[in-house]
């Protein structure tokens, strides 16, 4: 892992940005010595969007659209308008 101060990294910012795209190794950012920040590359997606991923994992068990309470019970319900 490569450390860099934040006065190098804001001037070479986006040749950073791809060297780490590219090789695949992350960079701490310092200030005054200290990390501040983390930079790391990109996990790989396999699917356009990362709701794709959960298709078929999912198995619904009984009504998903009733309220799992009755009217009386919501506590909306028991009170009277002033």
């Amino acid at each position: 892992m490569k450390e860099m101060h934040a006065a190098e990294f804001k001037a070479k910012c986006l040749a950073i940005l791809d060297e780490v795209a590219q090789e695949g190794e992350s960079v701490t950012i310092l200030k005054r010595g200290k990390p501040v920040a983390q930079l790391i590359p990109p996990i790989p997606r396999v699917h356009q969007f990362p709701q794709q991923e959960l298709i078929g994992s999912v198995t619904i068990l009984g009504d998903v659209v009733s309220p799992t309470l009755p009217a009386e019970e919501w506590e909306a319900e028991g009170h009277t308008p002033l």
